[in-house]
């Protein structure tokens, strides 16, 4: 076995690796650019190696930069995670002519299958059933539209390198075609540094499935059951569950096979994993093969039981695989919500900056519930603009699926995040969502029952009750602090008023508390509007704490808490609400009070997000149409077209083509 490996990657899944080679005394070693010095995974390894400036181009995505580090260190092998060098397969070849171990499958196999063109190709050749497409590398927007009007509209559009959502656009009509192609050119080339794409038939109404595998060096290739990914956004995916809702026992046995075949005929011999497009008939389609770790990968080590990177690790060193396929069993139910650093309210764009507080939910098992959370960021880290802005993957595990997507929802809940954007409110929309319960999946989920983007949410009226008598008891609380200060600041102190108003999203809700309240643990019996019978109110909250952990009745309820002018704010189910507990004469005037509008900013185009102007496509004077494009911006590697909303005229152009914005800067001023 290894006694020295290095980690060829950064955030989350360098953590993540770290963690099982010190459970297996494996000494390690991280890598950073200058943007990482302060990062977790740094910290976490043994030794750690500087390897250059911010940009991936110049310090993650160079082989010699990693190789030298693996010589200065004594490294005996390498873990490339995932992105980055993973799927590169010159990479393996390099650190082999140096000694070093790729902890990874073999060069012939990442050719083979890491490239969507050639696998397709290769697939073809070993009689897998797959998507209609063209296998060829698109030259041209006419190429593109010519190719898409022979395979029939819709088409999906693909970058060949890479994986990640990266490259990838779906076009209904010629148009469509023509800006995709040009989107998924640029986006491939920031992304892998190779510009080539494909086409092929998008499948109207399809499911994402894949097949996780694992090969060692003696010939043996097993499945580990499957992962459903059907809930995506741009072809990112956002939920993944383990086992599939959409799969019975034949159906998965004949996808594993077919995986476990794929697999063989390559000589694979690490983890990897097959990738299908399924309808709701459940017939099945190859997509393409990731030579690689998954994102995903923790919802099939939980239904699973087994370590992916520790069975990377050992047969990488060698080790016969130490499981039969009939040794596989799958138990309980696995799902897992990435967390990102982006707006969900501003079209999910990228949000950068630092972390004020980040306070995930706490790990273990409690019960038949089980929570993970896979991250590479502790409160004060700083969110990047030049890697991906995943934040952490959230994992929750339970004996059935409704159970573990309660569990979900209930961990989402005690997440707390201050400083960025992060989309956790979506998050928690999608968990509640009756679609998703109902397994009703398809990877348009999102576009279907989104169409107009991400609101704010507002309380369902049952949270609206469960967050009145959380904001009265914090405030109750508060008041009994004052009243017991030394030199009792409150002349009407000792005294507990019955009668509250609780404003909240505009509506007065009364509420009585009868029978008096004790201190912390906060305990007392309220009566609220409309309602004859009392509900009671405890938890051992006390003011500054984050978050309001106790019962309403005999429901547990988490609310994350911030006090804000003469109120609290108050987030619950991944609903934000500011709460106003108010005496009953002090609320019939506050409802007499004006309510003040915010500016009107429909003349200008502002930044969504930090980012650089990639073009400004008009000019000053210029008339323009609904619908035309204005902008193109670009963060994290992905470009962002923005387009006129209404026909209107330019007044001047207050940015121009690589200029770094924060957001909200003026970009075009209308008249």
């Amino acid at each position: 076995m290894f006694k020295k490996i290095l980690i060829a990657n950064r955030g989350e899944i360098a953590c993540r690796v770290i963690k099982t080679a010190r459970k297996m005394g494996i000494a390690t070693v991280a890598v950073y650019s200058d943007a990482d010095r302060d990062a977790v995974h740094v910290e976490m390894a043994d030794e750690a190696i500087l390897i250059g400036p911010p940009p991936a181009a110049q310090s993650y995505l160079l082989p010699e930069k990693i190789i030298a580090a693996c010589l200065e260190t004594g490294a005996e092998a390498v873990h490339p995670g995932y992105g980055f060098l993973s799927e590169r397969a010159s990479f393996p070849t390099l650190l082999k002519q140096n000694g070093i171990v790729f902890i990874g499958p073999n060069s012939r196999a990442i050719e083979a299958m890491g490239d969507k063109i050639e696998s397709k190709k290769f697939a073809n050749a070993a009689r897998v059933t797959t998507v209609p497409g063209f296998l060829g590398v698109i030259e041209s927007p006419d190429h593109a539209v010519q190719l898409a009007n022979e395979i029939g509209y819709p088409v999906m559009i693909k970058a060949s390198a890479g994986g990640g959502g990266k490259g990838m656009r779906i076009a209904w009509n010629d148009v469509e075609c023509r800006e995709g192609f040009q989107l998924s050119k640029n986006e491939a080339a920031a992304s892998f540094g190779d510009d080539r794409v494909f086409v092929e038939k998008f499948i109207v109404d399809p499911r994402h499935i894949e097949i996780q595998v694992l090969g060692d060096k003696h010939g043996n290739v097993i499945y580990l059951g499957e992962r459903e990914c059907s809930i995506q956004r741009r072809n990112q995916k956002v939920i993944e569950e383990a086992p599939s809702p959409l799969l019975d026992e034949a159906t998965r046995r004949k996808m594993g096979e077919q995986a476990v075949a794929l697999a063989k005929a390559v000589d694979y011999d690490s983890a990897g994993t097959v990738e299908f497009v399924a309808d709701q008939n459940k017939n099945f389609y190859f997509l393409e093969m990731n030579t690689r770790l998954q994102v995903e990968h923790p919802v099939t080590e939980l239904v699973t039981g087994i370590d992916l990177v520790e069975q990377m690790i050992r047969v990488a060193a060698g080790e016969p695989l130490s499981l039969k396929q009939s040794e596989v069993t799958l138990t309980g139910w696995a799902v897992e919500s990435r967390i990102y650093a982006e707006d969900p309210l501003r079209s999910f764009l990228p949000s950068i900056g630092r972390l004020v507080r980040y306070r995930p939910p706490e790990e273990g098992s409690d019960g038949d519930i089980t929570v993970r959370n896979d991250t590479g960021v502790v409160e004060g880290s700083e969110i990047s603009m030049y890697y991906d802005p995943m934040i952490a993957k959230l994992v929750t595990h339970a004996p059935t699926r409704l159970e573990a997507i309660d569990a979900q929802a209930d961990a989402l809940d005690a997440f707390v995040i201050d400083g960025i954007q992060h989309n956790i409110p979506f998050l928690t929309a999608l968990h509640q969502h009756p679609r998703w319960r109902e397994a009703r999946l398809s990877t348009g989920f999102i576009k279907e029952e989104f169409p107009d983007g991400f609101h704010p949410l507002t309380p369902a009226p049952e949270d609206r009750r469960i967050l009145a008598l959380v904001a009265l008891a914090v405030e109750i609380l508060r008041r009994d602090r004052l009243d017991n200060l030394p030199g009792r600041l409150r002349p009407h102190n000792g005294v507990l008023r019955e009668d509250w108003v609780v404003r909240l999203e505009g509506e007065y809700i009364h509420i009585k508390v009868p029978s008096g309240f004790v201190g912390v643990p906060v305990e007392f019996s309220a009566i609220l509007d409309g309602e004859s019978v009392e509900t009671t109110v405890s938890s051992r909250w006390f003011p500054g704490d984050l978050l309001w952990v106790g019962e309403i009745g005999e429901t547990p309820v988490t609310v994350q808490v911030r006090p804000v002018l003469n109120g609290v704010e108050l987030r619950y189910r991944g609903a934000t609400t500011i709460a106003k507990v108010l005496m009953p004469k002090t609320a019939a005037l506050d409802a007499l009070m004006p309510i003040k509008a915010p500016p009107d900013m429909s003349k200008y185009l502002l930044c969504p997000m930090p980012g650089q102007i990639v073009s400004i496509d008009v000019v000053d004077g210029e008339d323009v149409k609904a619908g035309q494009t204005l902008a193109v911006v670009e963060a994290m590697k992905m470009q962002n077209v923005l387009r006129a909303e209404r026909d209107c005229k330019v007044k001047a152009c207050r940015a121009k083509a690589g200029d770094s914005l924060a957001v909200d800067a003026v970009i075009i001023e209308f008249e």
